[in-house]
């Protein structure tokens, strides 16, 4: 569930907000933003790149908290008492999220960097690319989801059980995966530096988003809903939220302008298993769906929800492994920038067959 998202929850009642609708656009143009600045600025962005603490970018992850919080404000451990209710969704969304998905996209990184692109690619820099679509797969279900459980009229009580779920078990299932994904493709795994990331980016925001919204809840407004309350916190964080994500986007850029420069088709290369993954990973869940009896307001969001990425954690975890300059990190990056319209897509996708599922 990604930060920016989070602080989107509450999307006009039509659907998808202005920003939202248009992510990909503003992340293609700080992208080019990025790629001149860096060419322009060199230094500048050595400068941000030197301030490091045990391999944590100090502006990078100030950014990337302020996308993650608003998010895990959302969060809800209240609803997990509703876990139990139709329990069909949720079983299919842990199965594609845990047990699928992580592997499929590893094994769609091995086979276009180490096999389709090889002669283009060297094995180093192909060996980034993998691991950053890795890091892409094992993180699931940015807070987009609830935007996209709104444009196809999913269960929105629902869908915060099955985001709520997934996120808790991130905290214990993401750093292990990771690690046995990684060493399986041969990429040697710095074990401290990713069990901090999970702390820094995972648990110490999840916490702190629990601690807002019991506070938030315990003094709503008098007459007001407690879920209004925590909707205008996060709607007023949504700011900070957009700002966080399109500076983070900047500075990747600025740090790879150099690569991007000499080899653009690099992004087209990594957009590629991208895409396969996301259009196959939703295919795979809408159809279990289907066959499985789900009503299409479960259906749906259990579709988005396992085809979604987090990748804000992706981008941070990339950055602390690998580097700024990483070519994991630019995988990652282009997670964003892909991430929209291919959601959007799937939403038209999802509507337009809603007849072929029990509406109960």
């Amino acid at each position: 569930m990604t930060p920016h998202d989070a602080a989107l929850a509450p999307a006009p009642a039509g659907g998808i907000g202005f920003f939202e609708k248009w992510l990909s656009v503003w992340v293609a143009l700080c992208i080019l933003a990025g790629i001149v600045l860096g060419n322009l600025l060199p230094g500048m962005f050595g400068a941000l790149a030197s301030l490091e603490y045990a391999s944590v970018n100090l502006p990078v992850a100030l950014l990337i908290w302020a996308m993650v919080y608003p998010m895990m404000v959302a969060v809800d451990f209240a609803s997990l008492r509703h876990i139990g209710d139709r329990p069909k969704g949720l079983v299919l969304t842990l199965t594609v999220n845990w047990l699928i998905k992580p592997f499929t996209m590893a094994a769609l990184g091995v086979l276009f960097f180490e096999v389709v692109f090889a002669r283009w690619i060297a094995p180093a820099d192909a060996q980034e690319y993998i691991a950053g679509l890795i890091l892409l797969g094992a993180a699931p279900c940015t807070a987009m989801v609830f935007v996209w459980s709104q444009m196809t009229r999913g269960d929105p009580a629902y869908t915060l059980v099955q985001v709520s779920v997934n996120d808790i078990i991130m905290v214990f299932a993401f750093a292990p995966i990771v690690a046995f994904l990684l060493g399986v493709t041969d990429i040697s795994v710095p074990w401290e530096t990713l069990i901090l990331s999970v702390v820094l980016y995972i648990v110490i925001p999840l916490a702190a988003g629990a601690a807002t919204r019991r506070r938030l809840t315990a003094h709503a407004r008098r007459g007001e809903d407690a879920e209004a309350a925590v909707g205008r916190f996060t709607a007023a964080l949504k700011p900070v939220s957009v700002i966080g994500l399109l500076a983070t986007v900047v500075l990747l850029f600025g740090f790879q302008g150099h690569v991007i420069v000499e080899r653009p088709v690099l992004i087209v290369m990594i957009a590629i298993p991208l895409l396969i993954q996301s259009y196959g990973i939703f295919a795979l869940t809408y159809a279990a769906a289907w066959a499985w009896r789900v009503p299409f307001n479960v259906a749906a969001p259990c579709a988005m929800i396992g085809t979604s990425n987090f990748f804000e954690l992706a981008v941070a975890v990339a950055i602390g492994l690998f580097g700024l300059g990483s070519g994991a990190a630019l995988a990652t990056v282009v997670g964003v920038l892909v991430e929209v319209p291919v959601m959007l897509s799937l939403v038209g996708f999802a509507n337009a067959t809603q007849r072929h599922f029990p509406a109960r």
